[in-house]
């Protein structure tokens, strides 16, 4: 592959359904993440809400998507997600790492991809794949050992309210590493699953 290529891995994960979404795109430009959340809505039409984790990159925010889609359609879009950023440091948090990690691992090893058309089919395959067997990530860091590990009390938490109709709106929580991730599809439910 050309060294002035420095392809990125965008990878969602939905942990609790087993869904992924990877894609390799050329470089890691706030165009790209911009393609790769309209990918994300696309994929969750019926969602009022959809919760996003994901590290504080710089390319990470609404203007990505308002620079390639217009101030209308990009603001609507960006609108769908509750974004929830990762502290500083706090990479280990987002589950998308995880399967970026596995990705790398066990898709990838330790091949050389000789070209990024090659690599879009590796992602691919690996992606099929996942979806099929629907991979969960088992995930154990629960709320009462977030508190402990960093020493919040619980009066330091304020829960959110649901609105909507009977039922609630529908949620749906995506993890993204850099790379990127969707988590669980919830229906009426906050973050405190």
């Amino acid at each position: 592959m050309n060294a002035a290529v420095q392809p990125t891995l965008f990878c969602g994960v939905e942990p609790e359904a087993g869904r992924h979404f990877t894609r390799i795109t050329a470089n890691r430009s706030a165009a790209q993440f911009a393609g790769y959340l309209v990918e994300i809505v696309a994929a969750y039409p019926e969602a009022d809400t959809i919760h996003l984790v994901m590290d504080n990159l710089n390319s990470h925010r609404r203007k990505a998507l308002v620079d390639r889609y217009g101030e209308r359609i990009g603001g609507l879009l960006w609108d769908r997600f509750t974004v929830h950023y990762t502290p500083k440091h706090g990479s280990w948090l987002n589950q998308a790492e995880i399967e970026i990690s596995l990705f790398s691992r066990r898709c990838l090893g330790r091949r050389s991809i000789p070209t990024l058309t090659e690599l879009h089919r590796q992602a691919r395959t690996w992606d099929r794949k996942m979806n099929q067997e629907q991979v969960r990530i088992n995930w154990q860091f629960t709320r009462r050992k977030a508190r402990r590990k960093f020493r919040y009390e619980t009066t330091d938490f304020i829960r959110s309210e649901t609105s909507g109709g009977s039922g609630g709106p529908t949620r749906i929580k995506l993890t993204w590493g850099s790379g990127i991730a969707p988590a669980w599809k919830t229906k009426g439910a906050g973050l405190g699953r």
